[in-house]
């Protein structure tokens, strides 16, 4: 009996061993198989750092450059790589097209200076750009300047009978008043063997009914833009200008015609 007994005990102590020995290996984790990591390939290209409005200025407090993945980056894309000075370049330019904040900068949809269809950009809404004729001394001596007021005065001379004869008298009037001058088209001239910048032509921003004026005035005589002091072109503009108390002149003579 006590062999069978140590032989049934045996049996018991190599069964539980073995038990144990089991449930050790089924708590083990095995190690992960580390993958290897697939590194995004990335550019920097330029987009609005904030909401840009169809027909305004771009700043350059308006763009940055932002991380972008290369497969995504389209070929109209301004890449850092390529343009590192593209936000200096495009300051200034016009937008054909409002960007929202954070879109990528397409650079066909931007307007650059002195490019065709920029004027139409930066007029203003209901405004409209209209070109006159000037000269040295009809355009302020060759001083005036995009971004300058001016008054438009026309000259002409009226026919006058009297008992004895019949006469021109000279007359002036103001037409336009405090207008915006968008654009002065530059000639070089040579005069007296020197290079000098003249002015030839003045672009001038007025509201339909005094685009309307303006041509009218052309037909009636020479016009002349009378430059206006920086304190005085923040003055209200009437829609009519053809107001009452226009100033003529006529022989040295200032009076008001209502």
């Amino acid at each position: 009996m006590k062999a069978a007994r140590l032989v049934v005990l045996a049996v018991a102590v190599a069964a539980g061993g073995m038990a144990a020995l089991l449930a050790g290996r089924s708590g083990h984790t095995p190690a992960p198989i580390e993958k290897p990591v697939v590194q995004l390939e990335t550019v920097d290209v330029l987009v609005a750092n904030a909401d840009i409005g169809q027909g305004t200025s771009v700043k350059p407090d308006q763009l940055r450059w932002q991380m972008w993945p290369a497969a995504s980056a389209g070929p109209a894309f301004i890449r850092k790589s390529e343009r590192p000075d593209a936000i200096e370049q495009l300051t200034g330019s016009v937008a054909r097209a409002s960007f929202g904040s954070g879109e990528p900068i397409r650079e066909a949809r931007l307007i650059k200076a002195n490019a065709a269809g920029y004027l139409a950009a930066i007029l203003p809404s209901g405004m409209r750009a209209v070109a006159t004729e000037i000269s040295v001394e009809t355009g302020a001596g060759g001083f005036i300047i995009p971004g300058d007021h001016v008054d438009v005065i026309v000259s002409e001379r009226a026919q006058e009978k009297d008992k004895a004869s019949e006469s021109k008298a000279a007359m002036s009037e103001t037409v336009l008043s405090n207008v915006r001058v968008l654009a002065i088209d530059q000639v070089v001239e040579d005069k007296n063997g020197e290079k000098t910048i003249i002015g030839k032509t003045a672009t001038l921003e007025v509201s339909p009914r005094q685009a309307e004026v303006l041509t009218q005035a052309k037909q009636r005589g020479t016009l002349s833009l009378a430059l206006r002091s920086i304190v005085d072109t923040g003055e209200s503009k009437a829609e009519d200008d053809t107001r009452h108390g226009i100033n003529m002149v006529r022989f040295g003579v200032t009076r008001t015609v209502k």
